[in-house]
């Protein structure tokens, strides 16, 4: 659920939690975008699992450009994704195996918390940040980013079908600065997997991990739901200490953990140009709706 929206590096965005600001400065990849054997492995036990609970299926992998690096822009469901990740991943393994890198954006803060830095560096992420984004394309390895970030990601669930990125739009600087395309990616499904009733700024501030974690908005899945029912059904401690069990129910990622089976379907676009979608009248602020609306008919296709 990283904010992916890409900052220039001299700008520093002020934090209320001490140190936050290094988080990307500080990591270092060896190899962006390059799945492991051992990532591969997984994957590929993984498969017959992801199939049974989601029954994913892409369409339009053989647009993605295999001579340059691109930016691979898609939008982003269910809490933290797992479902739709893990759908993605699989199909791209199994497609293209471990000769075609591409890297993924993923919150910094990651990248410093074992074993989530070592999972991260094993599927070849990179911090969501310009600096490593203009390494990684430098290094001819495409990106796939989510630009909608926690602020899609949480969406009520009867908005499965939006595409939101929250107006946020350095995806589009980076592309512009780098030089290369933006291939939409549109995923339908996988919000249903993980659904989501609200989000909130504060709901981050009331349960405290989100912010800990870097993470500006939280939001109250059926999940959480029911595990905090559950919890205050049948907690045998007493009711300050079941209290305490469900806040921190409530602010645990796991929340968020797939709940649902439903169908993924996925659909990737023709590659853009960051001055096709700015052609016209048209500004850098106005081409992400543009490029939503785009995305939101791949998504109805799909």
């Amino acid at each position: 659920m990283a904010d992916n929206e890409t900052k220039p590096e001299g700008r520093r965005q002020r934090r209320w939690f001490a140190g936050a600001g290094v988080w990307a400065e500080n990591v270092e990849i060896a190899a962006p975008g390059q799945i492991s054997e051992i990532a591969q492995r997984v994957a590929t036990l993984l498969a017959p699992f992801v199939r049974l609970l989601f029954r994913p299926r892409v369409e339009g992998l053989e647009r993605l450009p295999d001579n340059r690096p691109f930016l691979l822009v898609a939008n982003h469901s269910a809490g933290a994704g797992i479902a739709e990740i893990l759908s993605f991943l699989v199909l791209y393994v199994q497609r293209f195996g471990r000769q075609r890198p591409l890297a993924g954006f993923a919150l910094p803060l990651g990248f410093h918390v074992f074993p989530l830095n070592w999972l991260l560096r094993q599927v070849g992420a990179i911090p969501s940040s310009e600096k490593a984004a203009m390494q990684t394309l430098a290094a001819g390895v495409p990106i796939l980013v989510f630009p909608g970030g926690d602020h899609e990601t949480l969406r009520p669930v009867w908005q499965a079908h939006r595409v939101d990125f929250g107006g946020r739009s350095g995806y589009m600087r980076l592309a512009q600065r780098s030089r290369v395309d933006v291939v939409p990616l549109a995923i339908r499904g996988a919000h249903f997997t993980a659904p989501v009733v609200c989000r909130a700024n504060w709901l981050a501030w009331l349960f405290l991990f989100p912010r800990l974690l870097g993470i500006k908005r939280w939001g109250v899945s059926l999940l959480s739901l029911l595990g905090a029912f559950a919890i205050a059904l049948l907690s045998p401690l007493s009711p300050p200490l079941t209290a305490l069990l469900v806040w921190l129910w409530m602010g645990s990622p796991l929340i968020f953990l797939p709940l649902v089976p439903w169908t993924i379907r996925m659909k990737v676009g023709e590659p853009l140009s960051a001055s096709a979608l700015c052609e016209g009248d048209v500004s850098l602020a106005e081409a992400p709706p543009r490029l939503q609306r785009h995305m939101e008919q791949l998504m109805r296709e799909a």
